[in-house]
Parts: C-alpha cells; structure tokens; sequence
C-alpha cells in the first residue's frame, strides 16, 4: 500500500523526537511527551488542594489525562487510589504507566528514575518540574531511550501548547 504524497507515517508519530539538546528539538519533546503520554504516574503527589504537585495533577487529569499518584503517606488523592511507591503499583498499571513526572528534591531523582526504569516495563518519558534536576539519571533515562523533559512546569507547558507556544 502506496502513501499520498505528503502524507504523515502514523507510527512516525508515536516515536520520540531525537534529544540533541537544542530548544527546538527541547520544544519537540515537550509537545511529543504532551501528545503521546497520556498515563501519568506522579511521584510526590501532595493531598493538601493548595500544593504545586495537587494543582498540576489535577489539571492534567482535567485535560483528560490518567493521573496515577504516587505518595506513602496518602490513601486517595484527586479520588484515585495512591501507591506508596512505583515499585509498589500493582503490574497491570505499572504496565500502563507512560510518563513519571516528579515532585521531589532534585537530590531523590536519581533513585525514582532507576525505580520507574526497573518497573514500568512501557515507560516512554521523565519529566522534572520546575527547579528539580539530576543530569545523571537524566542520562541514565536518555540511555534506556526515555525522552527526559527537567526543570520545567508540566502545566505551563501544556497551556503554552493549547493556547499558543512561548519559551520558557
């Protein structure tokens, strides 16, 4: 079966944009991770209504994302069930699980990202909020072929996407 001239490959879509540490090819993976990642496990997920990681959670599942929130102190957060840990999901939705966006201190990243790697077999993305970097595991991530997105807020990203792209 033969393509009209000009048009998309549909699995092109679904791959990752090559991370060369442009701001275009930055741009690219923000918007791929923003189109393609639609199951988001949120590790430090706060209860509390006021907090940055509950604001932009519940954004996200507004916007129609699956929020699968990650906190050992809580049993319910945005009326989802919570697992203490990623090691700690049960398989069928470790499995689902596309992108880890975390809300920790940049010193507990490194440990997340060798937590998501060993146990969410689909894993697609990393995302670092805002002021939260470790370029080790983001290497470690970029090595096992993970798109890694650090120091920028999910939300405001998503908003530039939907109304119109700004940098950061």
């Amino acid at each position: 079966m033969t393509r009209p001239a000009g048009a998309s490959n549909p699995a092109a879509a679904s791959m990752p944009p090559a991370a060369t540490g442009a701001p275009a090819d930055v741009a690219a993976q923000i918007r791929w991770i923003l189109e393609n990642c639609r199951t988001v496990a949120v590790v430090g997920l706060s209860s509390h209504p006021f907090k940055d990681s509950h604001i932009v959670a519940n954004h996200l599942h507004r916007a129609g994302y699956q929020v699968v929130p990650i906190n050992p102190t809580a049993a319910t957060i945005l009326g989802r069930p919570v697992s203490p840990s990623l090691a700690a999901l049960p398989p069928d939705v470790a499995r689902s699980i596309d992108l880890v966006l975390i809300f920790r201190p940049s010193e507990e990243v490194g440990a997340i990202v060798d937590a998501a790697l060993a146990h969410l077999p689909n894993l697609r993305a990393i995302w670092t909020q805002k002021g939260i970097v470790d370029d080790a595991a983001a290497a470690r991530a970029r090595a096992k072929g993970l798109v890694v997105v650090q120091d920028r807020c999910i939300r405001t990203q998503h908003l530039f996407m939907k109304f119109g792209n700004r940098d950061e």
